[in-house]
C-alpha cells in the first residue's frame, strides 16, 4: 500500500461515493474501485460495505482512516520541509567568526534573521587562519576573516579594509585627530596578543616597514583587558576600529594612523571554492554582496 492509495481511501471515506470520489481525483471510477479492493485484499479486511449505490465504513476502514490522515498530513509537511531547505527558507547558517572580524555582523545577521526567521544560525568563533581550515573541513560553510591569508582554494568577497587607532588613556595630554607611527614609536605599547590574532603581526609589519622600532612592552589577548590596561594608563595601543565601535564607552582617547603610513586591515567573507554551497548560505552571501559590495 502506497502514499497515493491512502489518498484514495480518503476520498471515498470523505465523498461517501465511489463515482463522487473519482469526480474529485480525477480518474475514472473503475481503477478507483480496482484500488479499494487492491487494499481490502492486501490488508485482508473488508474496508467498507456496500448498501446500493453509497457505502458504510466498517471499524477496520475507519482505523485505516485515521492513519492515512496522519500519513499523509506528515509526508505533505515533510515535503514543504525539505522544500523550505531546499530554497534556503529554513536549515541552518553555519558562520565563522573573527574575535574582532565585523562590527557591521550583529546587524547583518538581525536583519538576515528577520528575512528567514526559521533558519538557525550557529556561530564559531576563532582565528582567522584557524576559520579558513574550519571552512576547508566543511565545519563551517561561509567565515567572515582578516586578511590577507591564503585563500587559493576559497572564493572570496572584500567586505571593507578597516582603519587602525592609536589609543591611549584619557589622563595622558591631547595629541592631533591623526597621528603617524613615526610618531608614537616612543610610547609605551600593549598591543593585542600574538595568539589567535593577526592584528598583532600586521601591526608589526607596519613599523617594521618605516624601518622603526616600537616601544612593546606586553600583549594581551583579551580585547576588553587590553582596554582597561589602558585606561589605566599602563600603556598605549594601536586597534582597529571595530574595537572602538564594540566598546564604546571607556575611558580613552583614540587617534586614527596618518596615511601614507596607515594601517588597513582587510576583511573578507569566504567560502569553499568548487563545492556545493546550501542555498542558506546563498542567501547570506546574496545579502553580504547587497550590504558591502
Amino acid at each position: 500500500m502506497d502514499i497515493r492509495q491512502l489518498r484514495y481511501f480518503i476520498a471515498i471515506v470523505e465523498e461517501g461515493k465511489i463515482s463522487a470520489a473519482a469526480d474529485r481525483l480525477h480518474i475514472s471510477q473503475p481503477p478507483l474501485s480496482q484500488q479499494l479492493k487492491n487494499m481490502e485484499e492486501e490488508l485482508d479486511s473488508q474496508l467498507i460495505i456496500r448498501t446500493g449505490k453509497r457505502f458504510e465504513v466498517t471499524e477496520a476502514g475507519k482505523s485505516l482512516y485515521a492513519y492515512a490522515l496522519q500519513v499523509t498530513q506528515l509526508m505533505e509537511e515533510a515535503e514543504m520541509e525539505v522544500k523550505s531547505v531546499g530554497n534556503g527558507a529554513n536549515g541552518t547558517l553555519s558562520l565563522g567568526i573573527n574575535t574582532l572580524s565585523l562590527a557591521e555582523l550583529p546587524g547583518l545577521l538581525q536583519k538576515f534573521h528577520i528575512q528567514y526567521p526559521k533558519v538557525y544560525i550557529k556561530i564559531k568563533q576563532n582565528e582567522s587562519t584557524y576559520l579558513c581550515k574550519l571552512v576547508r573541513d566543511r565545519v563551517v560553510e561561509l567565515a567572515i576573516v582578516r586578511l590577507p591569508l591564503e585563500i587559493g582554494d576559497l572564493s572570496i568577497i572584500h567586505l571593507m579594509e578597516e582603519p587602525f587607532y592609536f589609543i591611549t588613556s584619557e589622563q595622558c595630554e591631547p595629541l592631533q585627530t591623526e597621528v603617524s607611527l613615526h610618531k608614537i614609536k616612543d610610547y609605551p605599547l600593549f598591543l593585542p596578543s600574538k595568539e589567535g590574532m593577526g592584528i598583532h603581526y600586521l601591526i608589526l609589519e607596519g613599523f617594521s616597514r618605516l624601518e622603526v622600532k616600537p616601544n612593546i612592552i606586553g600583549e594581551c589577548s583579551d580585547i576588553s583587558t587590553l582596554l582597561d590596561l589602558v585606561s589605566s594608563g599602563l600603556g598605549a595601543s594601536i586597534v582597529p576600529e571595530t574595537v572602538l565601535k564594540r566598546y564604546q564607552g571607556k575611558p580613552i582617547r583614540s587617534y586614527r594612523l596618518a596615511k601614507p603610513n596607515n594601517l588597513l586591515a582587510p576583511i573578507g567573507l569566504v567560502w569553499l571554492k568548487n563545492h556545493y554551497l546550501s542555498k542558506t548560505a546563498q542567501h547570506f552571501v546574496d545579502m553580504v554582496r547587497k550590504e558591502f559590495c
